[in-house]
């Protein structure tokens, strides 16, 4: 089973964050950035099959500064291929990328691509919905669970989704698919810095240059802000049954 997973890198959330000057972004030239938490999960998954199952995962990551150290920690992970893609930022709409992402898939062999189920920075969760439809193979977003299973002769895939309300639900899948991977069945795993060190001087990146992606949708932010800050917390003191009529009191002042 020959796997690909494209990433994103996100602001790391350890950071501290600043709005620009025109509100509509993140002022984002001191930020450092790493894989954005639901990619290491798909990145995992898609190790976890190929250690029960054989085949190759081969990770896809648009070009930024710290684009070269998420690949290598992907190599580092277990990965077999790191591809990345010049020629378009990595900022790009998730229609853009999604079209980046196709076009690299062109030289590949594969037969799964497992995407995050969002990203931590725009909650957009629609880049394996483009990918599907650009690629016209079937997508399930909101996976929980893959188990490869055999019957027919055939490979199949046994997928579960979460609904709202926490509602789950079965899939069986054959041939190609694209799944938006929200857990994979362990924790991803830690690549340390020797290995990931280890891996730079041994392995070498591939590139791919990206064709015109012009895209005619997207979503344009009109202002960014910080909460504002209220007053505190008021600390209720007294019996309990004074603490009860003190909210009372309160719920009853707030609805005016």
């Amino acid at each position: 089973m020959n796997i690909v997973v494209p990433i994103k890198l996100v602001p790391d959330l350890t950071e501290e964050l600043e709005i620009n000057d025109d509100g509509t972004d993140l002022e984002r030239d001191f930020l450092s950035y790493r894989i954005n938490e639901f990619c290491d999960h798909a990145i995992e998954e898609a190790l976890q099959l190929k250690e029960a199952h054989g085949g190759t995962v081969t990770v896809l990551a648009l070009e930024r500064d710290e684009t070269d150290k998420a690949l290598y920690t992907a190599l580092a992970k277990g990965a077999d291929r790191a591809i990345k893609i010049t020629g378009v930022d990595e900022a790009a709409p998730t229609q853009a990328a999604a079209k980046v992402f196709c076009q690299a898939l062109d030289g590949i062999d594969y037969d799964l691509v497992l995407t995050g189920v969002q990203a931590a920075d725009d909650r957009d969760g629609q880049l394996g919905a483009w990918m599907s439809s650009m690629l016209d193979i079937p997508h399930i977003s909101v996976v929980s669970s893959i188990e490869a299973t055999s019957g027919g002769g055939s490979d199949k895939l046994l997928v579960r989704k979460e609904y709202a309300g926490g509602v789950m639900a079965s899939f069986e899948v054959s041939g190609k698919g694209v799944l938006g991977v929200q857990a994979a069945r362990q924790m991803p795993r830690y690549a340390p810095v020797s290995r990931v060190r280890q891996i730079m001087k041994e392995a070498e990146l591939e590139e791919i240059e990206a064709d015109d992606v012009d895209v005619s949708t997207g979503t344009t932010v009109r202002r960014m802000f910080t909460p504002e800050k209220g007053e505190g917390a008021e600390m209720l003191d007294g019996s309990a049954e004074e603490i009860a009529d003190r909210i009372v009191a309160i719920i009853k002042e707030k609805k005016g």
